[in-house]
């Protein structure tokens, strides 16, 4: 059995538990010593993080070679058009070699919690929402991929990893789940170095949504 950590990461925190520069960081939101974020999400998006104990499930929902599908909220400046969809679904060219195809569609504005600081929109130009579902983790890859199509993203919200999502969680929450691995997973510790939880559980601090 292995520990999993379901993270809403709020706006502006590094998905690390340390930091020389006093920024935000996973301990101030997790209490849980031994754990360790399974992937990453860039400092400036909010949403999912999944922290484990266990290394094998740590590399099968990070690994590339899983192919695990991750989905996106995504607000972006303008009205996205039909001709950006299709170019998403199709895969783009990026200075790093061409994306796999994404699940692409417009969505309406999604009831989300308010990001702080708020983003700052321009009166006379409008803003749209799509839902995009990828299958590979680049850095900063859907900021690119929005941008390559002429609308630069505002906002990235990351909803679901795999079967697991955000639902019923405000940012800064965290629920706890165990996963039955196979019998012939070989449990290893997760985690890089430097990467290891040293701060000192405190109180679970974390309600329900």
């Amino acid at each position: 059995m292995a520990t999993l950590i379901l993270l809403n990461k709020p706006f502006h925190t590094l998905c690390q538990f340390s930091d020389g520069q006093g920024r935000k960081t996973l301990a101030d939101y997790v209490d849980v010593p031994g754990v360790y974020p399974a992937g990453r999400l860039d400092y400036d998006s909010e949403g999912l993080v999944l922290l484990t104990d266990d290394g094998s499930l740590q590399h099968r929902i990070a690994s590339p070679r899983q192919k695990m599908a991750k989905t996106y909220l995504v607000q972006v400046e303008g009205r996205i058009s039909d001709d950006a969809l299709n170019r998403l679904r199709l895969g783009l060219e990026l200075k790093d070699g061409p994306t796999r195809p994404a699940e692409a569609r417009r969505i309406d504005a999604p009831e989300l919690w308010p990001r702080i600081p708020p983003v700052r929109e321009r009166a006379n130009i409008p803003t749209s929402w799509l839902e995009l579902t990828l299958t590979e983790g680049r850095n900063r890859q859907v900021r690119r991929m929005t941008a390559a199509t002429g609308f630069p993203t505002l906002r990235l919200v990351r909803w679901r990893i795999g079967d697991w999502t955000l639902e019923g969680l405000a940012p800064g929450t965290y629920r706890t789940q165990t996963v039955h691995l196979p019998s012939a997973t070989a449990r290893r510790r997760p985690g890089a170095p430097g990467q290891r939880h040293r701060k000192p559980p405190r109180q679970h601090h974390c309600k329900p949504h």
